[in-house]
């Protein structure tokens, strides 16, 4: 398990939508189809096909072979990635253009690619939308790098599902190295699995602030926190021995830092609700209609929100339902994010959902409404892309109140239990009527008659002490261990 890796797949070389849809789209043409006759041939509408052909739909590998018989060429023959036209190309790089964050916020119309639009009229708009780019990413500062980087990670995760079978691997080797059977893991385990892998623990009450728990390689030992009320003392040592385990070394940018976070995080979910115990149980709910994330929690003593990661983790590679979940604060912001079930998280120019507002309909914030915060709280949702089933609990931390939510699409909730809810709401954003915009009769009323102090967040004037990646104060660090530690030469 020693050294580094990455978190991105092996489909980094797959064809975008839109390159296929080009390619489907020529390969008619080119045999006298019309878009109906495709259509009759693979089962589908013509307007299904237009938006294949637009590269609005990616197409699962079943459809991709359907075309490629209807168009009397290989699947391989379709995928190959030769040469498009020039015109092909341009008109790909502007519908990507279309699509970005940074557009959107530009709030311009859609530009329809007709063939009466010169080509250096497309390359004039995309040289000026490049160079908004280049201004964009040149004014950006410490955290929005780390945003940049984050929106990557999550593109990866959502590829591979959020599944690592490598550190499922890893996992299941040290559950068994310590002679676990399956199901939860008790601290006494947790505590041998620390002595398995070489370390003693010692509890204190003068850990750096800048830290979660230091590891002394020189000493084998691992220094926590003292446990406060309310926080699972597996947790924190779990991380540390799977940071351990993985032997990453010191993080180079953002990017190495929030991989390694991932990873690290991943394995201790890992051994906190192993693969093998976990399947077992989800997949009896699921065949019973029940599955529960509250139930996931209760059987693995975990936290909700574990519970709810761990449930990504393993839905949609090993029960067939894609997913989503998102972590939001009491503000409405975004704290955490992922999907791969097509739901739309408000993103700012750079890709990053972090820090963004939450629609007021969505389950996310509507559970803050509710005074019963025993009850598991579901609802329905009609979104811009769909309607979606969420399942949302609120968790207290250090930093508040925040709402753990999963979800998934309407054909999917059929697994869950709470699908028979009544509470369904509707919500258009990014559309700011939406709930982004005050009523006319309250602007009029109020504008200019009202002045809140705002709560500046201190992350936006943040940076890293000294130019450091992880923010951790190594002076702090090393007195530490120097107070702790055998006196060194």
């Amino acid at each position: 398990m020693a050294g580094r890796r990455t978190l991105a797949g092996d489909d980094e070389d797959v064809l975008d939508s839109l390159t296929i849809g080009r390619r489907v789209r020529r390969l008619r043409v080119d045999r006298g189809m019309t878009v109906g006759e495709l259509g009759d041939a693979i089962g589908r509408a013509a307007s299904q096909v237009s938006v294949i052909e637009n590269g609005k739909r990616e197409l699962k590998l079943a459809e991709l072979q359907r075309l490629a018989r209807a168009l009397d060429t290989t699947l391989d023959a379709l995928l190959e990635p030769e040469a498009l036209s020039r015109r092909d190309e341009l008109e790909i790089e502007l519908e990507r253009a279309q699509r970005s964050p940074l557009y959107s916020s530009l709030d311009l119309p859609a530009l329809p690619v007709r063939k009466s639009l010169s080509d250096a009229a497309i390359e004039t708009i995309l040289t000026l939308h490049g160079e908004l780019e280049r201004l964009h990413e040149q004014r950006a500062a410490t955290p929005e790098q780390a945003r940049r980087a984050n929106a990557e990670l999550r593109a990866e995760q959502r590829a591979r599902d959020n599944y690592y079978e490598d550190l499922e691997h890893a996992a299941a080797e040290l559950l068994a190295a310590i002679g676990h059977r399956g199901g939860p893991l008790s601290q006494r385990a947790t505590s041998e699995l620390a002595a398995h892998l070489g370390f003693t623990l010692h509890y204190v009450g003068d850990l750096p602030a800048t830290t979660r728990s230091i590891a002394d390689h020189r000493n084998h030992r691992i220094y926590l926190p003292i446990r406060q009320p309310g926080t699972d003392a597996r947790s924190a040592l779990l991380q540390a021995l799977a940071a351990h385990v993985l032997d990453s070394p010191e993080p180079h940018d953002f990017g190495d830092l929030l991989r390694q976070r991932v990873e690290t995080n991943y394995l201790a979910g890992a051994l906190l609700v192993p693969q093998a115990s976990a399947l077992e149980y989800l997949t009896e709910a699921k065949a019973a209609r029940e599955l529960s994330v509250e139930d996931l929690r209760d059987h693995f003593a975990v936290s909700y929100e574990t519970a709810a990661h761990r449930f990504t983790n393993l839905a949609t590679r090993h029960l067939g339902i894609p997913v989503h979940f998102v972590k939001v604060h009491a503000s409405g912001a975004i704290s955490k994010a992922y999907a791969n079930d097509e739901v739309q998280f408000p993103t700012d120019v750079l890709g990053a959902v972090e820090g963004q507002q939450v629609c007021r309909w969505w389950s996310a914030r509507q559970v803050f409404e509710v005074e019963d915060r025993l009850s598991p709280y579901h609802q329905y949702t009609d979104k811009p892309s769909g309607t979606f089933w969420c399942t949302s609990r609120i968790e207290s931390s250090t930093s508040g109140d925040f709402s753990v939510s999963v979800g998934t699409n309407f054909a999917e909730a059929k697994w869950f239990r709470g699908r028979d809810t009544k509470r369904r709401l509707p919500s258009r954003c990014p559309d700011p009527s939406c709930c982004r915009e005050p009523s006319g009769k309250s602007t009029a009323y109020w504008e200019g008659k009202a002045w809140p102090s705002a709560r500046l967040n201190a992350s936006l004037l943040a940076a890293m002490p000294d130019g450091s990646t992880t923010g951790v104060d190594k002076v702090e660090v090393y007195d530490f261990l120097d107070r702790h530690a055998t006196p060194h030469p």
